[in-house]
């Protein structure tokens, strides 16, 4: 047993230590996974690994040098496990740091995220007050489909909010991404939308992309069916979702992307866009060649060598315009699946020739899709896009 608790120990070091240093790699998708359940569940991972400590100590772990050795590193993962969590507490500073810079009025303060949720990550599917609707029809195809998240009770023309799920382009769904935020927004008098759009190699860029612009068509004509206002819509999202949600608030009514239906208004009010891809070129670049490819031959369906115009008009960087609406920008500084100084040159640009606010957020010790779990960190994030979201409606409709 002393060496089993040494294999113990030095497992929750080298899970810590990854934690607080993630690397990208050729162990880039296990590490960053490792990372990210270690990171957002820090409090759950520290109560496993002394429950599993004690065990193995009780059935005669410290019984040689080995035992004790493994203690020891056991107690050198749980003092970084306490950094992990003291830098979600960051999470805090940050998000009043970006409300200081909010000109806009968001009235009173809404309810808190539910801090049971919080405890236990499992409730985080359902909101006291909240309805949703599952599955509906936006398009022809199987994989059009919505599901909508509103206020339970009665209300007419509320503000609508659309969620973009990631995966990069190929994988993916409305049933595990956006669903903490999209219960708060509801429960805070919101109208949600959470698409599924069709996937690649199935389809190419931009079929991602119209699809979605189809889901606001149906909300424009929908609308209305949910107690939502038709003429008010934001959009949020993810990774390759956030790259999408950032491309429908930068290209409304470009013809390529809403063929068969360019005279409805797509526009979006405001655009909150989580750890997304705003520079393909730049991301290939930094990225694998096996990346690379796979992008090329799934999600792109052209190479890059010769048709370099496609992936600058699909980045969301080609696009940046001073029409552009609000946008709150936020990512992980520890993320290794895109790199942070994707957003912080976005946003930078983007301040540059907006005549809309640009807030930037950057999470102090958080990787990529931090925001799956509702996690302290996540809480503290969706308060504060709460907020963000309801100064940009409040702005346009003063009470």
């Amino acid at each position: 047993m002393p060496y089993v608790l040494l294999a113990s120990g030095v497992l929750a070091l080298l899970t810590t230590v990854n934690a607080l240093r993630p690397r990208r790699g050729r162990l880039l998708l296990p590490g960053f996974f490792v990372a990210w359940l270690t990171i957002e569940l820090a409090p759950w991972v520290l109560v496993i690994e002394a429950v599993v400590t004690a065990l193995i100590a009780g059935a005669g772990g410290l019984a040689g040098p080995a035992g004790w050795a493994g203690i020891a590193a056991t107690v050198l993962g749980w003092a970084g496990l306490a950094v992990v969590m003291a830098r979600a507490r960051r999470t805090t500073v940050t998000v009043r740091e970006w409300s200081a810079e909010l000109e806009l009025d968001p009235g009173e303060r809404a309810p808190a995220f539910p801090r049971s949720h919080v405890v236990f990550p499992v409730l985080m599917t359902r909101r006291s007050g909240v309805t949703r609707t599952r599955n509906i029809a936006y398009g022809d195809e199987p994989d059009m489909r919505l599901d909508v998240y509103r206020p339970s009770a009665p209300g007419e023309r509320r503000p609508g909010i659309m969620e973009v799920h990631g995966g990069a382009w190929m994988i993916g769904s409305k049933r595990e991404q956006g669903i903490p935020l999209l219960n708060h927004l509801a429960a805070n008098g919101w109208v949600g939308v959470n698409v599924d759009y069709r996937l690649s190699p199935r389809v190419k860029f931009p079929d991602h992309l119209i699809d979605l612009k189809r889901a606001i068509r149906w909300y424009r004509e929908h609308a209305t069916e949910y107690g939502a206002d038709p003429d008010f819509l934001c959009v949020t999202g993810g990774s390759a979702g956030g790259h999408l949600a950032a491309l429908l608030a930068l290209t409304p009514g470009v013809p390529e992307y809403q063929p068969g239906f360019e005279d409805v208004d797509t526009t979006v009010r405001a655009a909150v866009t989580f750890y997304g891809v705003y520079d393909i070129v730049a991301l290939l670049d930094g990225g694998s060649k096996t990346f690379a490819s796979a992008m090329e031959r799934h999600v792109m369906g052209a190479r890059r060598a010769e048709h370099p115009e496609a992936y600058e008009k699909a980045s969301p960087a080609h696009w940046i315009n001073a029409d552009a609406p609000p946008f709150l920008v936020v990512h992980g500084s520890l993320d290794t699946l895109v790199p942070v100084t994707q957003a912080r040159s976005f946003a930078e640009r983007l301040r540059e020739v907006s005549a809309a606010p640009v807030l930037y957020a950057e999470m102090k010790g958080a990787q990529h899709a931090f925001d799956i779990f509702p996690s302290y960190r996540t809480a503290r994030v969706i308060e504060g896009v709460e907020r963000f979201l309801t100064s940009v409606r409040r702005a346009e409709h003063p009470v």
